[in-house]
Parts: C-alpha cells; sequence; structure tokens
C-alpha cells in the first residue's frame, strides 16, 4: 500500500480534556497524554498501575494464595481460579489446559512473547467436548487491548484460513509458471505378436520391447501460457488482499468486543454503586420511620428504587458474562478460561482532517485495490479464452528403443533405435462463437469489477465520515459528562444536606442518586464511544501502526456514591 510521508503537527480535533494532537509519519499515529476525566479525581496510569501489580503478585500460580470474595483485581461476578486445600491449582485444571491457569488479580500488559496454553487453540481442530468439566470456567486471565489483538492474530480461524487460501493459489500460480518449461515424458511398451499363413504352413510368434523418450514445447504462439500466467499472478494479489482485509476486520471485532467487555463491567461497578448508595439511603429511612420522622410513603420509594437497582445489575453481570465469552471466542481460547480487560482510557487522538483522511483512506484500503486486480485478472482470462481461436505452434523431440526378444520363426535378436525433429501447428478456424462468447463474459466481468470499485469508494468515504463524526461528537460528550459528574456529585451532597435539615424530600435524594449512576455511566459510554469511532475511523483508512502510548490515564470511575 502506499506508504505516508505526512510530517506536521496539528490541532485538528482540540479536546478541553487536555488531548493534544501530535505529528503524523510513516510510522503511524502518535497518541496523545490525556488528563483524567474527572480533574479532581486522583489517576493512575496503567504502566504504573501494572507494574505495582506485577512487583506485588508472584507470577507461579502456586505462590498465589486463593483471593477471598472482593478481593482487589477481581471483577464483580469473578472467582479466581479453583485450588484446593494445599493452595495448588487443581489437578483437572492443570490436566485440562496443559498449563497453570492464571488468577483474575494478575493484568498482563506486556504481552506474551510465547502465549501460555491456556491462551492458545487445541492442537486438535476437530476435537468437541463431550464432557461438562471440560467446558467449565476454572480461571479469568486480564489482557491489554495489545495483546488481545495480537492473540487473535495468532488464533483465530478466519485468518488461518484467508491465508490457507493463498498459499493454494501460490501453489497455483507455480503450476501455471511450469508451463514455461518444456515437458519431458518417457513411454516403454512390451509386445508379443503371432502372424499365419493363410494355408496353415506357416506360424511364427515374435516378442518386442521398446521404450521412447520424448519432449514437447510449447513456444506460446497463441498468448494463452502467458494469460494464465497473469490471471494466477492477480488470483494471488487478490489472495494476498483479502488477508489484509481479513486482518483489519479482526483488529476492528476485537476492538470491538474489548470494549464490550469494558463498558459491562463498568456498568457493573456503577450499578453496584447506585445499589449500595440505595440501600443505605433505604436503612436511613427505615430508621426515620421507626422514629416518627419519616414516612410509610418513603419507605416504599427506597424500596422500590432498592429492587430496581439490584434488577439493573443482575442485567449489567449477564451482559458482562457474554461479552467476556464473546471475546474469548473472537480470540479462540481454551473454552475454560475467562477473559477480562484493563481499565477504561482514552485511547488516543486522531490527527488528520476529514478530507485527508478521506483521501488517505482511498490509497490504503484494500478493497479498492482488489477490485482493481480483479479487473485485471478477468482480462486475462478474456485472453485465455481468445487464444482458442488464434494459431499456435510447438516443438517435440523424440527418441525410441525397440528390441526383438524372442522369435519362433529363429529371427535373431536385434535392437533398432531413431530420432526424430518436428514441429506441430495448430489453428482452430471455427468453434462455433465459444471463445467469442467467453470473451464477452469476461468483458461483463469487467464492467462488474469497475461498477464495484465505483460503490466501494463511496462506501468508504460514508465510513470515514461516519467515524469521523462520531469521534468528533463523543469528544464533545466526554467534556459534558465530565461536567455532569461533577455537578451530580454535588447535587447529591446538597440534596442529603437539605433532607437532613428537614426542608427537602426523600425524593430529591431518590433523584439526585439516580442522576449521579445516569452521568457516570454516560461519562463511560461517551470515553468508550469515542474509542470505538476512532477503531472505526483507523479500520476506514487502514494500515496505521498505532504505538502504545504508556502515559494515557484511566478513567476515574467512582467505586460508591457518598451520600
Amino acid at each position: 500500500m502506499v506508504s505516508m510521508l505526512y510530517s506536521y503537527c496539528r490541532c485538528l480535533i482540540p479536546l478541553s480534556l487536555g488531548i493534544t494532537l501530535s505529528s503524523w509519519s510513516a510510522a503511524g499515529l502518535a497518541n496523545s497524554e490525556p488528563r483524567p476525566l474527572v480533574d479532581d479525581s486522583p489517576g493512575i496510569s496503567i504502566t504504573q498501575a501494572e507494574t505495582e501489580a506485577l512487583e506485588a503478585t508472584p507470577t507461579i500460580i502456586e505462590d498465589v494464595p486463593a483471593p477471598e470474595a472482593g478481593a482487589p483485581g477481581l471483577e464483580p461476578g469473578e472467582e479466581a481460579v479453583p485450588l484446593d486445600a494445599d493452595g495448588a491449582a487443581t489437578s483437572f485444571s492443570t490436566a485440562q489446559t496443559g498449563s497453570l491457569i492464571p488468577q483474575s488479580d494478575r493484568p498482563t500488559e506486556q504481552g506474551f512473547e510465547t502465549p501460555p496454553d491456556y491462551l492458545t487453540p487445541n492442537s486438535n481442530p476437530l476435537l468437541v467436548p463431550t464432557q461438562p468439566e471440560e467446558v467449565e470456567i476454572l480461571g479469568t486471565q486480564p489482557l491489554s487491548l495489545e495483546t488481545a489483538i495480537e492473540l487473535a492474530y495468532r488464533n483465530s480461524e478466519e485468518l488461518r484460513v484467508a491465508q490457507l487460501r493463498l498459499e493454494r493459489n501460490q501453489a497455483g500460480l507455480r503450476v501455471q509458471q511450469a508451463t514455461r518449461l518444456p515437458t519431458v515424458d518417457l513411454g516403454a511398451n512390451l509386445q508379443t505378436a503371432n502372424q499365419s499363413s493363410s494355408g496353415g504352413t506357416f506360424d511364427s510368434t515374435s516378442t518386442t520391447a521398446g521404450s521412447t523418450l520424448r519432449t514437447d514445447y510449447d513456444l506460446g504462439l497463441s498468448g494463452e501460457r502467458s494469460a494464465r500466467i497473469r490471471a494466477a499472478e492477480r488470483q494471488v494479489r487478490v489472495s494476498e488482499l483479502q488477508v489484509e482485509q481479513t486482518r483489519e476486520d479482526l483488529r476492528l471485532n476485537t476492538t470491538t468486543d474489548y470494549y464490550a467487555v469494558q463498558e459491562a463491567i463498568e456498568q457493573i461497578r456503577i450499578n453496584q454503586a447506585f445499589l449500595e448508595a440505595a440501600e443505605r439511603n433505604l436503612r436511613d429511612t427505615q430508621l426515620r420511620e421507626e422514629v416518627g420522622v419519616g414516612t410509610r410513603f418513603d419507605v416504599l420509594q427506597a424500596e422500590v428504587q432498592v429492587a430496581n437497582a439490584r434488577q439493573t445489575l443482575t442485567q449489567a453481570t449477564s451482559q458482562r458474562q457474554i461479552s467476556q465469552r464473546q471475546l474469548a471466542r473472537r480470540l479462540n481460547i481454551q473454552p475454560s478460561i475467562d477473559l477480562t480487560t484493563l481499565a477504561v482510557n482514552i485511547a488516543g487522538a486522531w490527527p488528520l482532517s476529514l478530507e485527508e483522511s478521506i483521501v488517505l483512506a482511498f490509497q490504503n484500503r484494500s478493497e479498492l485495490e482488489q477490485f482493481l486486480v480483479e479487473r485485471e485478472f478477468n482480462d486475462a482470462q478474456r485472453q485465455a479464452s481468445l487464444s482458442a481461436v488464434r494459431p499456435n505452434l510447438g516443438l517435440f523431440a523424440q527418441y525410441g528403443v525397440q528390441s526383438l526378444l524372442s522369435s519362433s520363426s529363429g529371427a535373431s535378436s536385434s535392437i533398432d533405435d531413431g530420432f526424430s525433429l518436428g514441429a506441430q501447428f495448430n489453428w482452430r478456424l471455427f468453434d462455433g462463437g465459444a471463445a467469442r462468447a467467453s470473451a464477452d463474459q469476461s468483458e461483463i466481468d469487467i464492467e462488474t469489477d469497475e461498477s464495484e470499485f465505483e460503490s466501494a469508494r463511496n462506501d468508504i468515504r460514508v465510513q470515514v465520515e461516519e467515524a469521523y463524526y462520531t469521534l468528533v461528537s463523543n469528544q464533545s460528550n466526554i467534556d459534558t459528562a465530565s461536567v455532569a459528574v461533577n455537578q451530580a456529585e454535588e447535587a447529591l451532597e446538597l440534596a442529603n444536606l437539605r433532607f437532613n435539615a428537614g426542608v427537602g424530600t426523600q425524593l430529591e435524594v431518590i433523584n439526585a442518586i439516580r442522576d449521579l449512576t445516569e452521568a457516570q455511566g454516560n461519562l463511560v459510554t461517551a470515553v468508550l464511544e469515542y474509542n470505538r469511532a476512532l477503531a472505526r475511523l483507523e479500520r476506514a483508512v487502514s494500515n496505521l501502526d498505532t504505538p502504545t502510548d504508556d502515559t494515557s490515564e484511566t478513567v476515574d470511575t467512582p467505586e460508591t456514591v457518598e451520600e
């Protein structure tokens, strides 16, 4: 693809969050260094958090005690790998996965030089589990987005199939290239013949053996050989472009699944905090009723709020489980392993304008080149069809040996040999119009490729524009949601003060808690939608290497709602 040599510094999409757009070069996009979304909340970088966790956590599972329920690092609803009484992994988990299964409080940011067995597909692709124990979830592995993409490239069946098809077409190209060389054939025969006279007075039997060595070479006068070689080369190029498309789509799909897990986990945290706040509010309301300063109506409202919060939390937990299994399926890992993600953070910034992005997409997208290559393939097929009614010339050389082995007539054994050279000329003068009709089919295929190229070009522009506009809008949403979280926290504090002072109502407190939960959810949604739009924009342009920005800050999501 076209390598881009842009080198400039732009502030194309300024963010009040502190995202600055850096220079664009042939190496890819340079990520920005965003500040935490909530400025007054303490933030910590992913690299720092993982370094501390890795220093404090041993790398051997036998040395890691089984985490208690609610231990740090475990997501809501997750369980650590089953351990026996001695603190070692159970024999079943080791036997099933082939290696020790990780604890879910051990983040992995650096990736794997060689992925462990439990993060690689089974060596037997035809294996089907037959026992419930074989598909039981035994452990949870946290992964960074970059590590997840790397595992997807390693494990994806779809990418493997595309690569196998490429290898098959490369073998087909070698078949056509072999026609440039002469062929050599060796033949042998053994024959027994009986001859008799009409009067029956003479009868003889003889046995002869012979062999022939022949070589033929087509001069390619008709153009069929060169046309078929060119068609095979174009077919190989189409397969290469298909592999590239599969990799780009796999990257986008893995990123989308990863963000879906992040969103589900953040929704659990937010709804868990909402439930805890609602339960505290219910207890306070019940106490007020008992001392005679509250009403039964306030208690009922608080109970309804707790029930709704508990139901929302249950749905969020179910969505997290579904998202985790989808990510595990995308990465094609062992069925006994679940996956979780690292903290939510802003993925980076886009350094190009909309117009530059569209032009770059036209230059980089393999789909457009694929239609052009298919057009050349169909043109080669047309030439091959027309070669059937064109003259063709070939050369041959032959050497033969024949020997008389035995004869009843008393003839002596003899060996005869001979050598011949020649040329063969062929020209089909009439084929009923079959060659012309086949060429017409190829010409129609060429017109179809041109129309599909035009359609794909327009679709690519729409994809770039849609992702770009979504990216810009979610930048604004992040700013708005960050302010809304701060305002909702202040409103909840004031609602509690008013209620405790007797000038506010219980409904105001309930609404303030609900508003804070909604604002926190909007903030997480805005960040993840921004990241998704950035991933779609990178896919729409394609062939971009985005370096990892280790300085990016995590989004601070409050664990609890203070009253």
